[in-house]
């Protein structure tokens, strides 16, 4: 099975009629928060299906006006402007998406980050790499990384980074919690059923228009143009991270472009980890930490998380999923 969309793909049948009552699908994509977004929203005609698609477009431009640390007028940017000199009062949205960016931190102790924006860029993955950085350079390149150098005062709503020259960045954490935010605003409205697939990291609600789960395809590691699982969802998010597509080789070991904070060496051991859960941002901040943290430590970690669970693929391309693992109907081969 081929498809031309890398990470996890989502495929659809257009259908007109669901027991007498007719429904339409209509999907947009566009580019918000520096990546691609598809947008798909099912409705009772064509104008309302379009309109539902334009508030979600313009609640996701309004969420990366706060957060978008590329943006030197949001919030964030504000933030990291003021490294190592003041505290910046943030909206409350900002303020309680950090505490939870930083009791992810704890929780994975340190494999995730939101200060990672300060790591210097010393790993190259366009093919200019011929030999490992030192010892010396990448220990250097996280010296502005740490989360505990973040201090939150919950009463001001205000953030201070300790460090001259620190940063925050939310990444792609920030665009699971836009397609959150999304979903839940779509389903007070009374839209039934959609999704918003930010890069390939998704939230679905709700089903087809034919009144069947909504099929999520997983991306082979091993062949990034093909899919290597087709997964039934009605509900809920679904996320990838991976070393397919950007990862260096040396002495015959795969490096990968997703970075540990907390030493600045690149994830080795795992290519893809795909976790299942109820909120893209939480399930997104799972799967980039779990690739840091190997399968050993990844899975300890996820299984103590009943709504969440994962396939790993390791670089020898061993499939493993967590014991809460309970999609039916998954089929895979590599």
């Amino acid at each position: 099975m081929k498809l031309s969309y890398c990470k996890i793909l989502f495929l659809f049948l257009l259908v007109w009629s669901i027991s007498g009552n007719s429904q339409i699908l209509r999907k947009r994509t566009t580019l918000l928060m520096g990546g691609r977004f598809d947008i798909s929203i099912v409705a009772n005609d064509s104008l309302t299906a379009e309109q539902n698609i334009d508030e979600v477009i313009a609640e996701i431009s309004r969420i990366e006006n706060l957060i978008s640390d590329w943006k030197p007028t949001s919030q964030v940017s504000e933030v990291n402007q003021n490294s190592g000199i003041k505290p910046v009062k943030v909206d409350r949205e900002v303020f309680e998406l950090t505490q939870r960016a930083i009791k992810l931190s704890q929780l994975t102790n340190g494999a995730f980050d939101i200060s990672f924006a300060a790591m210097d860029r010393i790993w190259k993955f366009d093919g200019s790499m011929t030999e490992m950085p030192s010892a010396e350079a990448i220990k250097k390149s996280v010296e502005k990384v740490g989360y505990k150098n973040i201090v939150l005062d919950s009463v001001q709503s205000t953030i201070f980074l300790k460090l001259k020259g620190m940063k925050i960045g939310f990444g792609a954490l920030g665009e699971g919690y836009a397609t959150d935010k999304c979903r839940d605003m779509m389903l007070a409205k009374g839209i039934k059923s959609g999704i918003v697939n930010a890069s390939g990291d998704m939230t679905t609600w709700g089903k087809q228009v034919n009144g069947k789960d909504w099929n999520i395809g997983i991306t082979n590691p091993f062949q990034p143009d093909a899919v290597f699982a087709v997964v039934p969802l009605n509900g809920g998010a679904v996320t990838t991270s991976g070393n397919y597509e950007k990862f260096v080789e040396f002495n015959g070991k795969r490096y990968s472009h997703i970075i540990n904070p907390a030493t600045g060496y690149p994830a080795t051991g795992l290519c893809s980890v795909t976790v299942f859960g109820p909120k893209a941002e939480t399930a997104n901040g799972f799967s980039t930490s779990l690739m840091v943290l190997g399968k050993k430590s990844g899975m300890e970690l996820i299984n103590q998380y009943p709504d969440y669970s994962c396939i790993m693929i390791t670089d020898d391309g061993k499939i493993i999923k967590s014991k809460n693992f309970k999609i039916r109907k998954f089929n895979s081969k590599l």
